[in-house]
């Protein structure tokens, strides 16, 4: 059963979290019209998709991706003014402890965990694709794929030196089979590559074909050729933020099948698939140390605990950075990489809310 103490702080961290919430993606966005609308007049995009399908959504993804470090800072913002307006002391000295005193807090924060989780997991994929074919239509820069190579069934890999989808061609397209010996059966080479959007079928221009026999080879060259692979343009060519559209087990499904491939991406898609889960749970430390280190009266006034709290946000996102780069570039596990910041500073969050308590 909430009491009255519970319900006032409760409110005062909710309300505080959505104010400045609102206020920060308020400017967000402002900042973001600024730098798109020439391109949004050029492309002719009209208001209500402007509104609808992407600030709308652009609310929702940048919301949801800083809200963590936006709890943090306002709960250090208002259980500071409640130690400046002398608050926080009379409700220890009725009697009640400082663990008491985290429950609200505990709560809200668990609150604001949850509807992180429910977006992440089931909202945002959707929201993210609405919001990303629309930078598609109306002012991305097209995609563009450089030196690429992949495994697919059957032994078969498939090499090529670009693709650009302004004008949908692949150069230099090189296609190979093998047997299950690993003695090549097949050799496909064409200078450039045109596939149908939506459909399995091919264009070769200026190609030469190898078929592999025994005792005698065929070889074929020619100027065009229309052919059919098991592939599409869109499984060879993505953006980057592409896993950010899909659900948690579609996610699965789609880092299994380039890991086949033996795509370079895989730790940036298991890192979007982690932190679907670590991010939201981070609100627990960050509210923890919020707590700690703003419940107590300084010198200074508000101002010092917010510069505290600010340092404190900048080491944990240097932490989150680093071992992100790490699981990118060093082979370090994406799911360590995710979750070790957290692990960190829960640490540091147990140190603070030790001294707290004395």
């Amino acid at each position: 059963m909430l009491k009255i103490i519970d319900k006032y702080i409760i409110k005062k961290f909710l309300t505080t979290f959505f104010f400045m919430l609102g206020i920060i993606m308020l400017l967000a966005m402002v900042f973001d019209m600024s730098a798109r609308l020439s391109e949004f007049i050029d492309k002719k995009a009209p208001i209500f998709d402007i509104i609808t399908r992407y600030y709308f959504t652009f609310l929702l993804h940048y919301g949801n991706m800083f809200s963590s470090l936006i709890i943090f800072v306002s709960v250090i913002w208002f259980t500071a003014k409640m130690a400046q307006d002398s608050e926080i002391i009379p409700i220890l000295n009725s009697g009640i402890t400082f663990r008491r005193l985290m429950r609200p807090y505990m709560i809200a924060a668990t609150f604001l965990m949850l509807i992180a989780l429910l977006l992440n997991h089931i909202v945002l994929p959707k929201s993210n694709k609405v919001m990303i074919d629309f930078e598609n239509e109306y002012y991305r820069v097209g995609i563009n794929v450089e030196n690429y190579h992949a495994e697919f069934p059957d032994n078969v890999s498939l090499n090529f030196a670009s693709y650009l989808s302004d004008n949908n061609v692949v150069s230099d397209f090189v296609l190979e089979k093998t047997l299950a010996n690993n003695q090549p059966s097949y050799f496909l080479k064409a200078r450039t590559a045109i596939n149908t959007p939506g459909t399995y079928k091919w264009k070769l221009n200026d190609f030469y074909e190898r078929r592999v026999g025994n005792p005698n080879d065929v070889i074929f060259n020619g100027k065009e050729k229309d052919t059919v692979f098991s592939f599409q343009i869109e499984d060879i060519a993505q953006r980057d933020n592409v896993a950010e559209t899909m659900s948690y087990f579609e996610l699965q499904d789609f880092i299994k099948s380039e890991r086949e491939k033996g795509s370079g991406n895989i730790p940036m898609y298991e890192i979007v698939l982690f932190e679907r889960t670590s991010l939201p749970f981070s609100t627990y430390v960050l509210t923890i140390i919020g707590v700690s280190v703003s419940s107590r009266r300084k010198r200074g006034g508000v101002g010092i605990n917010i510069a505290l709290g600010l340092g404190i946000i900048f080491i944990y996102i240097f932490a989150m950075k680093v071992t992100t780069v790490a699981a990118m570039n060093v082979g370090f596990p994406a799911s360590l990489a995710v979750w070790i910041p957290n692990v960190l500073f829960g640490g540091v969050a147990y140190v603070l809310y030790r001294n707290a308590l004395k």
